[in-house]
């Protein structure tokens, strides 16, 4: 049996009334801030809880945007996860900021008990990433943001929909940033990018700074860039878009019967699931003994597993700079050891997480 990683084939397999939507736009040529991107703003805001959304290009730009429209510039230091993509840090990097890194739990985001040693008076912001589809315990991080006066910025790129307490990531700080990379949960066709907030003043900035700093045709008042959600994906986004709740239920639904299953093997350990934690599952993640000979018996048996990541990027050669070394971060550094992904996604079949559950049980000779 093959259980495949990506599912684009089959997300956007049956997708005849969306093509007539774009041949519809095309012909209006809209292709810049059209409307079909105002409508995408709009529902993507009512979707996560927030009064805006801002359409950019990417998640990476979310992030980046957020951080400049929170002034944040060379010198300043921002506090982040020593495990995240290389986007979290790459936006702080190209402000001219520096990565300042928390190790992660065993829910693969910050541990939120290592924040405040960390903070300096150089602490400009704190970006708290949502990684897997977790969440960052944003109770905890609001708390040492308001004692110490340190805007926060969400990387959710991996968690829309995810929640604390009912409250969706995003929803926490001064801004959350989102990606609408194919790969994630909710997707275009390129890459793509949203940012939520509620604040007023900020929400203006962003729009400005996405666009060039322009507030009319003629008129620039800050130097922006070109970071845009093309309208175009805003068509595609609006037509997945109603989909989103069903996609992450669908997700954490095959997420629990994976976790039902391989929590029988003594040599899987599952993650902890906290309790009013709304874990969206865009990775499924467990750690497991001898991983790499599971990972070569899962990919000689047709499952697509994979390891996020197997170099931390604490360690990649573009940030040696910082001077950090192996056991710095050391439940990071366990963690590359013993993680191993599965498919999770929505369109898989029962039978195939079922043949997930027995691949994983016959390399362990159960």
């Amino acid at each position: 049996m093959k259980v495949r990683y990506s599912y684009l084939p089959q997300q956007f397999g049956d997708c005849e009334d969306l093509w007539q939507e774009l041949r519809d736009f095309v012909v209006t040529g809209d292709f810049t801030l059209g409307e079909p991107l105002t409508k995408f703003e709009k529902s993507f805001a009512k979707l996560i809880g927030t009064k805006y959304a801002i359409g950019v290009n990417s998640g990476t730009d979310a992030i980046k945007l957020s951080l400049k429209a929170l002034n944040i510039v060379p010198g300043d230091e921002v506090i982040t996860v020593a495990n995240t993509f290389v986007a979290t840090v790459g936006a702080i990097c190209e402000l001219g900021a520096t990565p300042v890194f928390v190790d992660c739990d065993d829910t693969f985001c910050m541990n939120v008990e290592l924040v405040e040693e960390k903070i300096t008076e150089k602490t400009k912001a704190l970006l708290p990433v949502h990684y897997t589809g977790y969440m960052t315990d944003m109770r905890v991080i609001n708390h040492i943001a308001e004692k110490y006066n340190i805007p926060v910025v969400e990387d959710a790129c991996q968690s829309i929909l995810g929640a604390i307490d009912g409250k969706n990531a995003g929803t926490w700080g001064s801004t959350g940033a989102f990606s609408l990379h194919p790969l994630k949960n909710i997707n275009v066709w390129s890459d793509g990018g949203v940012i939520v907030t509620d604040d007023d003043e900020l929400c203006k900035k962003l729009m400005l700074l996405r666009n060039h700093g322009f507030e009319d045709r003629d008129t620039v008042v800050m130097m922006g860039c070109n970071s845009r959600l093309d309208t175009i994906q805003a068509v595609v986004g609006n037509w997945i878009l109603p989909q989103a709740q069903s996609i992450s239920n669908q997700r954490i639904a095959n997420a629990k019967y994976l976790d039902n299953g391989l929590r029988e093997i003594k040599q899987i350990t599952i993650p902890p699931r906290p309790e009013n934690f709304r874990l969206v599952f865009h990775l499924y993640i467990v750690f497991a003994t001898n991983r790499d000979g599971l990972l070569k018996h899962c990919l000689e048996k047709g499952i697509d597993a994979k390891i996020h990541y197997p170099i931390p990027i604490y360690k990649q050669s573009a940030l040696r700079y910082l001077g950090h070394k192996t056991g710095d971060f050391p439940v990071t550094d366990a963690h590359v050891e013993k993680i191993i992904t599965f498919p999770c996604d929505q369109h898989l079949e029962q039978k195939q997480l079922d043949y997930i559950i027995d691949t994983v049980a016959e390399y362990y000779g159960q």
